[in-house]
C-alpha cells in the first residue's frame, strides 16, 4: 500500500515519533496496513512481512504509547477549518473482539444490531478526517458530540444531521464562534427557517469519508479486543487518507 513516495513521507514522521528505523520497518508497516485492509487475524499475516508476533507486539506497543494517534495528527496538516462536518457510524463488533483481559471499558455496546461500536467523526471542508471518537454502540450522537467539538479549533460553520438536534449543542458550537447548520427534527418547535440548506448539501463529505474508511475490513468490522488497538487502526486509516496530500 506504500509506494516509494508515500513511504518517504511517512518514514520521516515515524522517526519523529521515536520509532526505531530498523531494516524491516517498512515491511512491518506494510504488514500492519495489510491487516487493516483484509481484516485477517495477526497470526495469518503472510510471511513476506516478517514474524506476525513481532509485528503485533510492535503495533501493540505503539498503540499503548498513542503513537499512531500522534502520527495521524502529524499527517493531518493544514486542514480547511472554514467548514466542519460531523456524523457517527455503527461498526459491527466481531465475536473475536469480546473477552479482553482488562477491567477497563473496551467500547463495545449493545444496540439493535447486537454488539457494536460507534465511530464519531469530524471532517474538514475537503472531507478529510480531523478528529474522531470511539464509543460503544449504545452511545448516541448528541452524547459524544460535546467532547468531539471541544477538541476542534474554531471554524465558520459546523454541519451535522438531525441526530444532533439539540439546543445546548447548538450553543456550544456558537460559543466556539461557528454557525450551527443542523436541521430540526419533525417535532422541533424552532423549525428550520434559518437553515442554510446550500451548505447542508455538502454534508455528504463526512459520509464519503466513512465510505473510504470502511473499505478496509479491519475498520468496517472490529476484530481488536482492546479499544486502544481499534482506535489506532482507525487513526492509521485516517492518516492514510492524508498521506497523498503531504508535500
Amino acid at each position: 500500500m506504500l509506494n516509494d513516495e508515500c513511504w518517504s513521507k511517512l518514514e520521516k514522521i515515524l522517526l519523529q515519533e521515536s520509532i526505531d528505523n530498523k531494516r524491516n520497518l517498512r515491511m512491518m508497516v506494510e504488514g500492519i496496513l495489510y491487516r487493516m485492509r483484509v481484516g485477517c487475524p495477526w497470526r495469518d499475516l503472510p510471511r513476506v512481512f516478517g514474524c506476525w508476533n513481532s509485528i503485533y507486539k510492535r503495533f501493540n506497543a505503539w498503540s499503548l504509547s498513542r503513537k499512531w494517534l500522534n502520527i495521524f495528527k502529524a499527517l493531518a496538516v493544514d486542514p480547511d477549518w472554514e467548514w466542519r462536518f460531523m456524523d457517527g457510524s455503527y461498526v459491527k463488533a466481531h465475536q473475536h473482539s469480546a473477552g479482553a483481559a482488562s477491567q477497563e471499558s473496551q467500547a463495545i455496546g449493545k444496540s439493535r444490531a447486537g454488539n457494536t461500536i460507534r465511530i464519531h467523526l469530524a471532517v474538514d471542508g475537503y472531507g478529510l478526517p480531523v478528529e474522531f471518537e470511539i464509543t460503544g454502540g449504545e452511545v448516541n450522537d448528541c452524547s459524544a458530540a460535546p467532547d468531539l467539538i471541544a477538541r476542534l479549533p474554531d471554524a465558520k460553520a459546523m454541519s451535522a444531521d438531525k441526530g444532533y438536534d439539540s439546543e445546548w449543542l447548538r450553543e456550544q458550537i456558537t460559543k466556539k464562534g461557528a454557525r450551527a447548520v443542523i436541521p430540526g427534527k419533525r417535532n422541533s418547535l424552532k423549525g428550520n427557517a434559518d437553515m442554510d440548506w446550500g451548505l447542508y448539501q455538502y454534508r455528504h463529505l463526512v459520509e464519503n469519508a466513512f465510505a473510504r474508511l470502511k473499505q478496509y475490513r479491519a475498520i468496517a468490522t472490529r476484530y481488536d479486543k482492546l479499544k486502544r488497538n481499534y482506535e489506532s487502526m482507525v487513526a492509521i486509516a485516517c492518516g492514510y487518507l492524508w498521506l497523498p496530500t503531504r508535500a
